[in-house]
């Protein structure tokens, strides 16, 4: 099993700008270095989403990236995906690990030490954790949890924790100040102008 990187890409292909295509983004990052991504496309029925995996899993191999499907087991499994990233109602991680085996990796969204703590019991291999900063996409979850309880977290337990929500070039090094394996993101990478040189500054300002 892979070293987790400390950046973690998550789709969204609706936050896309106008007239770009998912797979395309993708490739820039790929070849600016991205290491992990998940496919979370949550309108997409199985047939859709199939086909735009299997295309996902030849690129992200030629890339040497690891592709974790959001949710649907069968459907990484069907492509050959590294993984799955699991939510509150998605199957347990026990599962998932029955089903996929002890090579695969599982992610597990989380929203409290609680959330950690049970999926680090049941085997997960790594969690994010947030919304950290207020983000549209995760208005539903309440408020910011904030830099101070993602220390806390972080210090409570030895998953990887991944920092996510609201996350952009000028606040992702306070994140993994926090003592966060990483960060996970959307937007600032997808609604990117130039996304490969976004990413490259992500990666720098974290790693200094």
């Amino acid at each position: 099993m892979q070293t987790l990187p400390p950046l973690y890409l998550i789709t969204d292909r609706l936050q896309l700008p106008e007239g770009r295509q998912l797979l395309i983004v993708i490739e820039e990052l790929l070849q600016a270095g991205l290491q992990m991504l998940q496919l979370r496309e949550k309108d997409l029925s199985a047939a859709e989403l199939l086909p735009l995996a299997a295309d996902l899993r030849t690129l992200t191999r030629h890339y040497n990236c690891a592709l974790l499907i959001n949710d649907r087991v069968d459907v990484a499994m069907a492509v050959g995906a590294d993984g799955v990233h699991l939510a509150g109602h998605s199957m347990p991680p026990t599962a998932a690990r029955k089903l996929l085996g002890p090579n695969k990796l599982i992610g597990v969204s989380t929203h409290c030490l609680e959330d950690i703590l049970a999926a680090a019991a049941q085997g997960a291999n790594f969690v994010t954790f947030g919304p950290v900063f207020h983000t549209p996409s995760k208005a539903a979850y309440g408020e910011p949890v904030g830099l101070k309880k993602l220390q806390q977290v972080c210090a409570e337990t030895s998953i990887p924790v991944y920092g996510l929500g609201g996350i952009k070039t000028n606040n992702c090094a306070a994140v993994t100040q926090t003592g966060a394996h990483g960060i996970a993101l959307i937007s600032a990478l997808l609604n990117a102008v130039q996304p490969a040189e976004t990413y490259q500054i992500l990666l720098k300002n974290i790693n200094n």
